[in-house]
């Protein structure tokens, strides 16, 4: 059960902080800040959600990636100590992503099962969802066509 609410924090803080990037997130942050206030005051909840929504903002701004993943890292420590003191969050959690993320779907019991086949894989395997920026290469390499002289 442990493993099903870490990924279930996981899931929630990446479409928490992808939703504070995205158009919707005026609408997302009221549903949100319910979620985290839980009885408590939804006021200083809204205000970390706020505070949280500039400094991504900033780290983007700034294309500071690691700034970015500090945040997601704080808010997914979060979800998992809700989580775990509440039962019933898991639920509720999964209902409030599926209401503010429609293309976030419910992935409980599904399996993935990768087999990379062909003899030796001399390269990188990359699995995911949403790519960019990346560079592949050996260091000390240099393409034939970037090759000067005789080398």
């Amino acid at each position: 059960m442990e493993a099903e609410l870490t990924a279930l924090a996981v899931s929630g803080a990446t479409t928490l902080v992808g939703l504070m990037v995205s158009e919707s997130w005026t609408q997302a942050r009221d549903r949100v800040a319910r979620f985290f206030a839980r009885g408590g005051e939804q006021g200083s909840a809204e205000e970390e959600l706020v505070r949280s929504q500039q400094a991504l903002m900033a780290a983007r701004a700034a294309q500071d990636d690691l700034a970015g993943a500090d945040i997601e890292a704080e808010w997914r420590m979060r979800l998992r100590r809700v989580l775990q003191d509440d039962p019933q969050a898991a639920d509720e959690l999964r209902t409030l992503l599926s209401e503010v993320s429609p293309g976030v779907q419910d992935d409980r019991g599904a399996s993935v099962h990768n087999s990379v086949s062909g003899g030796v894989q001399n390269g990188p395997v990359v699995q995911g969802q949403h790519f960019s920026g990346l560079t592949f290469g050996a260091p000390g390499r240099v393409p034939p066509e970037q090759r000067t002289g005789g080398q």
